[in-house]
C-alpha cells in the first residue's frame, strides 16, 4: 500500500503511524493522534475470510464484524471530514 502512496493507517512498518500527505498544523496532528490512541494497531480488518481447510478439504468462512475501536475512528473521521467541508 506504502507503494501506492496509501499507507495503512498505524502501519509502524510502512509510515502509516504518521502524517505524509496534506497538513501537518497543530489541530489535525493532534485530531490523528488521538486517532491513533484509539485504534493502537493497523487498520486491519477482514469481513469475511475463507478458505479450503488442508486436511479435510472442508469450505471454512469466518465472519467478522466491525471491532468497536474501529467503529469510533471511522465515526471521528466522518465528523470532521464534514466538518472541513462546512467549513
Amino acid at each position: 500500500m506504502k507503494h501506492l502512496g496509501h499507507q495503512l493507517f498505524h502501519d509502524l512498518e510502512y509510515d502509516g503511524d504518521r502524517i505524509v500527505k496534506g497538513t501537518t498544523f497543530t489541530k489535525f496532528k493532534q485530531f490523528v493522534d488521538n486517532c491513533f490512541v484509539l485504534l493502537p494497531g493497523q487498520a486491519l480488518h477482514a469481513k469475511s475470510l475463507g478458505f479450503v481447510h488442508p486436511k479435510t478439504g472442508e469450505d471454512m468462512l469466518f465472519d467478522s464484524e466491525l471491532p468497536d475501536n474501529f467503529i469510533e475512528v471511522l465515526d471521528k473521521w466522518r465528523k470532521y471530514a464534514v466538518s472541513a467541508k462546512n467549513s
